[in-house]
């Protein structure tokens, strides 16, 4: 093999990395796999067992959601009185979503779309779904944890 050749596939295994390194989950507690996505009634996950407040139920829009960027969380309300929540983090390249409308949250970085139900990829280029958070909803509040 001569040596631009073997350059120029070294340059190519260099930049295949770096963005595999770059599109990375970096959510602290994992990811991965969200069935089973825990609703208000789970209890709590780890890294959110503070029971920190987030919102008054009246705060979230049936349809839609909220995304609390201090806490990396988005939370729906898919349905009436139905309360999800998951991680505000992009699968993709890790940017925070930042707003949630017409049945998705949506990233700005790349376009990313992810369903306010389950979190499912609507849109790409996110590789899997939004990793689940625990909420704990009781007496008009929400809860982390």
């Amino acid at each position: 093999m001569n040596a631009r050749r073997r350059t120029v596939l070294a340059a190519g295994a260099a930049g295949a990395a770096a963005l595999a390194t770059g599109c990375g989950s970096s959510d602290e507690g994992g990811g991965g796999d969200t069935s089973g996505t825990p609703t208000a009634s789970d209890g709590a996950s780890p890294g959110a067992s503070d029971g920190v407040e987030l919102a008054e139920t009246g705060d979230i829009p049936v349809g839609g959601g909220t995304v609390f960027k201090e806490r990396k969380v988005v939370v729906t309300q898919p349905e009436e009185g139905e309360f999800k929540a998951f991680s505000a983090v992009c699968t993709h390249a890790s940017c925070l979503v930042s707003t949630v409308s017409d049945g998705t949250i949506n990233c700005p970085c790349h376009g990313s779309r992810y369903s306010i139900t389950d979190a499912a990829v609507e849109a790409g280029p996110a590789p899997r779904p939004l990793p689940a958070e625990r909420i704990n909803v009781s007496g008009g509040t929400i809860r982390l944890g």
